[in-house]
């Protein structure tokens, strides 16, 4: 097989950089974007204080973390997915073996659980005793106040492109906290919070699921990518447009951010809010976390400065008042 003259790898905020470290490496030795994906995902699952994903992340509105994964393989199209599954570590991999199923891809809830434990998948207990008390600081403030409790929702999505020319994209969260038990936001849906064609390149998206899904943005960035948009002006040009139809139409619009790459490893990112950061590594960038602004229709960038990264570690790992 010819190798690719080019890697890359792109993911949603900065929790994903250490993860982003570690595939550099995996994909400067010519390891696949698929083992890329899958290890830089876990890392984040496995991180107890990143609270919008996996062990440690927030629960719903009764108390229970319900986690959302997806993976999907850019050269062969399969697409594997679980939504609204509890206590199964590393939801990740799980989407990743699904994809390799013919069919019943994605499962969800008490049946994805089930078919998970049967294949030897690790039960665990995910809920943190810190996202307990990040839960019950929520309802004190917004629920026991009658007021509404919806915010957080930061999915970490990860696009790789390897030296073989394969292109893969998975996602992982556990969705809106406060969530309605079973709601099911973008993350684990084809073509709304991922998409990987080899021939093109990728993209994931992060923010409010329910607007993001309307957009069907992951798959309408990788579509303008293949009419010849470079990946900034693909990521840029679908969000101002689902943004502007959605405050046509509802009078507003939730956060909407997206991270995409090209198979040529150029990358693009794209937001309409001012907090948004992403991870990037490529053969001719090396690994660096950018924090987003919007200046009108445009999406600017520039590297986290030590002081930025400083601060994010201190209010991750505050104590809980």
């Amino acid at each position: 097989m010819m190798m690719n003259s080019t890697w890359g790898i792109i993911a949603t905020w900065r929790m994903a950089f250490d993860g982003i470290n570690a595939a550099t490496t995996r994909l400067q030795r010519e390891e696949s974007a698929e083992t890329a994906v899958i290890e830089a995902v876990k890392m984040v699952e496995d991180y107890p204080f990143y609270k919008s994903v996996g062990y440690g992340g927030l629960p719903n509105e009764e108390g229970v973390v319900e986690l959302d994964a997806a993976f999907m393989h850019g050269t062969t199209m399969a697409v594997g997915a679980v939504a609204s599954i509890q206590d199964i570590a590393n939801p990740i991999m799980l989407a990743q073996r699904l994809s390799q199923e013919r069919f019943n891809s994605f499962m969800v809830g008490e049946g994805a659980k089930a078919w998970a434990l049967a294949n030897g998948f690790e039960q665990k207990t995910m809920l943190t005793e810190r996202a307990q008390q990040h839960y019950e600081k929520k309802c004190r403030e917004t629920i026991d106040q009658g007021l509404s409790p919806y915010s957080g929702h930061d999915t970490v999505g990860i696009c790789a492109v390897d030296l073989k020319g394969d292109i893969c994209v998975g996602t992982s969260t556990s969705g809106l906290f406060m969530k309605r038990p079973g709601r099911v936001g973008d993350s684990p849906l084809s073509g709304s919070g991922f998409y990987a064609d080899s021939d093109v390149g990728a993209a994931t998206a992060t923010g409010l699921g329910e607007d993001l899904m309307k957009g069907c943005v992951s798959y309408e960035i990788v579509r303008r990518m293949g009419e010849g948009m470079s990946p900034q002006q693909a990521a840029e040009s679908t969000v101002n447009d689902l943004e502007a139809k959605l405050i046509k139409r509802y009078g507003r619009a939730g956060d909407l951010s997206v991270v995409c790459i090209n198979k040529s490893g150029d990358f693009g990112a794209a937001t309409n809010i001012d907090n948004f950061s992403f991870s990037v590594a490529t053969a001719k960038h090396e690994p660096t976390i950018y924090i987003c602004r919007r200046e009108g229709k445009q999406t600017k960038y520039e590297v986290a400065s030590p002081e930025w990264l400083d601060a994010y570690q201190a209010r991750i790992t505050a104590p809980i008042v």
